[in-house]
């Protein structure tokens, strides 16, 4: 598969490593440009471009940077994308350490929703709650047991599918976590996130949380 990335820090890096690992086609962008990224281009075998070329001639489109900095996409980014390209969220809010307080997501709207609405584009929200040494280094062929789970939640059922066949090809059980405006029992704060859960185990975990964002995660 042809996958572009924007955004080459902990998650960004690690997933193109991994996917390039795995056979996809992977192409990887950031805010200073191309030329930034030959040693991680070096290192995993991505082809660094900018964040316009990230977004075209792909099938799927992951967005991993700084939630803060999701506004400051280019306008254009996915004029005359297809719109059978599937978009992947992995954006986390942290208001204190490094966003400063966005109205909307603390008015309730999930963080998910808020970076759709940003980019003009329906998203589905993976691989946010691992830790990227996990995301590296603790993927696990299907049926080992307490392989870990991974939520994934999306408004549209055929894109949710493709990213939980790549979460499975990647080491990881994908699990179910609903619609886009559910995503918020995967944000930071709740009980699944860092947790390193199994398929049981996140599914009981999601179906418990409580809405209420924990304080340390508004401003």
């Amino acid at each position: 598969m042809k996958i572009g990335i924007i955004g080459a820090g902990n998650i960004g890096g690690t997933l193109a490593r991994r996917l390039v690992e795995e056979g996809h086609s992977v192409a990887i962008a950031n805010s200073r440009g191309p030329e930034t990224l030959t040693e991680l281009a070096a290192e995993s075998g991505a082809e660094p471009v900018t964040a316009e070329h990230a977004a075209r001639g792909r099938k799927l489109v992951v967005v991993t940077i700084p939630l803060k900095n999701v506004p400051s996409l280019p306008d254009d980014l996915f004029d005359g994308v297809d719109q059978s390209v599937v978009v992947v969220d992995t954006c986390n809010y942290y208001p204190r350490e490094r966003d400063g307080r966005i109205a909307s997501i603390e008015e309730g709207m999930t963080e998910s929703r808020w970076v759709s609405e940003q980019i003009g584009r329906p998203v589905v929200k993976a691989f946010n709650n691992i830790h990227s040494d996990h995301l590296l280094e603790n993927g696990k062929p299907s049926g080992t047991p307490e392989r870990i789970a991974l939520p994934v939640a999306g408004d549209d059922e055929a894109d949710k599918a493709v990213v939980m066949e790549l979460v499975d090809q990647l080491g990881f059980d994908p699990v179910d976590d609903g619609g886009i405006d559910d995503s918020w029992r995967q944000q930071p704060g709740t009980p699944c996130y860092g947790a390193n859960l199994d398929a049981a185990s996140l599914k009981a975990t999601l179906a418990e949380t409580p809405a209420s964002r924990p304080e340390e995660f508004t401003a």
